[in-house]
């Protein structure tokens, strides 16, 4: 507790020097910025970030990237519900989106995130309920951008993953 008070009697006496002007003792001025300084302008960097980040539209790619992992989880899902149920689970592309007969209406999405994506051909994938489907695709594209493609796939035992076309 002395040596505190003894700090703040030093730094009493170099303040007072300091607003008179005179004394021998000067205190240096010291650079830098305040923590509440450094804080407000990170916070700022932060928004404008974000500003710019939510400025930014997705392109075609990432469209079709969000859209193709949805679907093959989707695809899983059904998959899964198909085998608990015991009964057959279809999948199949409609004009609005895509359907699963099978199951009741509200039990899994019927349509895309986007409403430009469509599917390429005729899409038809029986889900189940054996262990062992066989293997299916899905070609999936966007009206905005026909020249790019996914695939979702799977060899009938594994998951359905997403595959570009070459």
């Amino acid at each position: 507790m002395p040596r505190l008070q003894a700090c703040l009697r030093r730094l009493g006496r170099h303040r007072r020097a300091a607003a008179s002007g005179g004394g021998t003792e000067r205190v240096a001025a010291q650079g830098g910025f305040t923590l509440l300084e450094l804080l407000v302008v990170i916070s700022i960097m932060a928004l404008a970030t974000a500003g710019v980040s939510m400025a930014i539209r997705d392109n075609g790619q990432t469209v079709l990237e969000r859209e193709a992992a949805r679907l093959a989880a989707l695809l899983e899902s059904g998959r899964a519900q198909s085998r608990s149920t015991g009964g057959p689970v279809r999948w199949r592309a409609t004009e609005q989106g895509f359907k699963f007969e099978g199951l009741p209406a509200s039990a899994l999405p019927s349509q895309w995130l986007d409403p430009g994506v469509t599917v390429r051909g005729t899409a038809v994938l029986l889900l189940g309920p054996e262990p062992l489907i066989g293997p299916q695709q899905v070609v999936i594209t966007h009206q905005n951008y026909p020249d790019r493609a996914l695939r979702v796939v799977t060899d009938g035992l594994r998951p359905f993953t997403v595959e570009s076309l070459p």
